[in-house]
């Protein structure tokens, strides 16, 4: 296995707030609370001590050991829930969709990455410990995000009505998606064993929420990870306060929006809109959001209504039919586990960016965030034919159409880059400006026009030039867009189109633990892989 780097500027594929976080831009810095450098973390691991209680590592470990009842869990995942109950015990967590057989490739990057600062933490502070968490997105409804994913080239897609939150959606009919992958997989001994993986997750359990704790639980039980469902009456219990003045004051409604102005007055984007009300009523088959009307509060697309008095009441009776959005989701989080760094994509950490000072207002410790391993996979035989043609790394990101045309200058036996023309030309009418102005000025505007034509020329003459050495250079051509397709599908990053079924027919159970080798916890570029 060999590795390089590429900064994520260089990549083109990532934001400009995303990038001036990780280069610590002092414009960004009031939006987080301590960036996620390891010199960080001894004062996050104080702060979250003291303001998490020995009662909620109780509820906390008692709520996991529920829901691992029924789960073959290794030795070290069973340790690491009984090492919560201590308060020197702390967690790295990630969180991602209940996506059909772990959908994009970096749903392994983000568990990777907790599993690997986990390490790199219990190294650098032996005196404590430090647990992976996955947190699966049980709550989520939009079921047309997370029912298929895609191999060799084709959407495995699994159709089915939906409703409800999409943990509890029976896996009934997935059976045809398996006879579907079977065909795609063959024959060999991986194929073989992805296909009883999927067999055993999604046709030996009941709803969605129990086949993903199966499939995560049987890639990476080995690391101790341990896999969190939120949706949990244990847990909601230590929530309910939470949702109470969520209810009552509109606290994220608030907060958000105030933050959120600081953020687009930056030029930064609005990643997530806060409401009123951040809340669903969760019952089955139902998820819709909670609304003030008046005194009263309705729960959307219902005939569900509650008086303020009737809504104390159900919260306290029954904390579990309240939901988070996405915009609460990371405050639920964060009560109820004992949390130093959320790691997520870039998406995920322009919302958290909204959200400091709402965590500020509800009195709860903001956790450092971190931008997830960002990788490429390539095969030795990809790399040489990536040599062979003299791309760079920094090359292979761009655009298809503008890394043709760098290549066929490149190798072209002919200048075709006119820039010396444009100098030269721009030079003379210069000059033909002077003449104008000092003989007649009405003619400044016919001079101008005249310039602008002939540069059009000169652009228009320099595409036909390239167009006619693409032609001609048309073997070289395709070379350098076949290479690119095979590791960039449909024209975007790997890891968020291609499932990890892919390598695993290559590489079988040396994918993951290279993976864990190859990806660093605390490098701030993307990782290029060559297995």
């Amino acid at each position: 296995m060999q590795k390089d780097t590429i900064t994520y500027s260089e990549t083109g594929y990532f934001s400009k707030l995303i990038c001036q976080y990780l280069d610590q831009n002092p414009q960004v810095a009031p939006f987080y609370h301590r960036f996620p450098s390891l010199d960080n973390f001894e004062a996050q691991i104080k702060e979250k001590q003291a303001w998490f209680t020995t009662a909620s590592r109780d509820v906390l470990v008692s709520s996991l050991q529920k829901q691992y009842a029924q789960v073959s869990v290794s030795d070290a995942t069973q340790l690491h829930i009984e090492k919560l109950s201590a308060n020197t015990t702390f967690t790295i967590t990630t969180g991602h969709q209940l996506n059909l057989f772990t959908g994009p490739l970096y749903f392994l990057y983000k568990i990777i990455h907790t599993i690997t600062l986990s390490r790199k933490l219990k190294q650098q502070h032996p005196h404590y410990d430090f647990v992976p968490i996955y947190w699966m997105a049980t709550e989520d409804h939009d079921f047309d995000e997370i029912n298929y994913f895609r191999f060799k080239g084709s959407k495995i897609q699994w159709n089915r009505e939906d409703g409800g939150a999409v943990g509890e959606l029976s896996t009934e009919g997935l059976d045809a998606v398996l006879d579907l992958f079977k065909t795609a997989l063959g024959s060999s001994k991986n194929a073989q064993y992805l296909a009883s993986l999927f067999e055993e997750a999604y046709l030996k359990h009941t709803n969605l929420a129990d086949a993903t704790r199966y499939l995560a639980n049987e890639l990476f039980s080995e690391y101790g990870l341990v896999i969190v469902d939120g949706n949990d009456v244990g847990l909601k219990t230590l929530f309910a306060p939470y949702v109470a003045r969520e209810l009552f004051e509109e606290v994220a409604h608030k907060e958000v929006t105030a933050q959120t102005a600081s953020l687009t007055s930056l030029g930064y984007p609005e990643q997530v809109h806060p409401r009123e009300i951040n809340l669903f009523y969760i019952i089955k088959g139902i998820r819709e959001r909670i609304i003030r009307e008046g005194d009263d509060f309705v729960v959307n697309n219902t005939e569900i209504r509650f008086t303020e008095a009737e809504i104390r009441s159900e919260l306290e009776a029954h904390p579990e039919r309240f939901s988070p959005n996405a915009l609460l989701r990371p405050l639920f989080q964060e009560i109820i586990l004992p949390n130093l760094t959320y790691i997520g994509g870039g998406g995920e950490l322009a919302y958290w960016f909204q959200l400091k000072s709402c965590f500020e207002a509800m009195q709860v410790p903001f956790p450092m965030l971190l931008l997830r391993n960002s990788a490429l996979i390539r095969t030795e035989k990809q790399k040489n034919k990536i040599e062979a043609l003299a791309i760079t790394n920094s090359q292979l990101f761009l655009k298809q159409n503008e890394l043709v045309n760098q290549k066929i200058r490149a190798i072209s036996n002919i200048d075709i880059d006119l820039s010396t023309q444009r100098t030269s030309l721009k030079e003379q009418f210069k000059a033909m400006h002077t003449l104008a102005a000092e003989t007649d000025a009405s003619f400044l505007g016919a001079v101008k026009a005249q310039e602008v034509k002939q540069l059009k020329g000169l652009d228009h003459l320099e595409k036909r030039l390239l167009k006619a050495q693409k032609r001609k250079l048309k073997d070289q051509v395709q070379r350098v867009v076949d290479i690119q397709n095979a590791i960039f599908p449909l024209h975007s990053l790997q890891e968020r189109n291609t499932n990890f079924a892919e390598f695993y027919l290559e590489y079988g159970a040396d994918l993951v633990p290279a993976l864990v080798e190859a990806l660093d916890p605390v490098n701030k570029e993307f990782t290029i892989v060559t297995l």
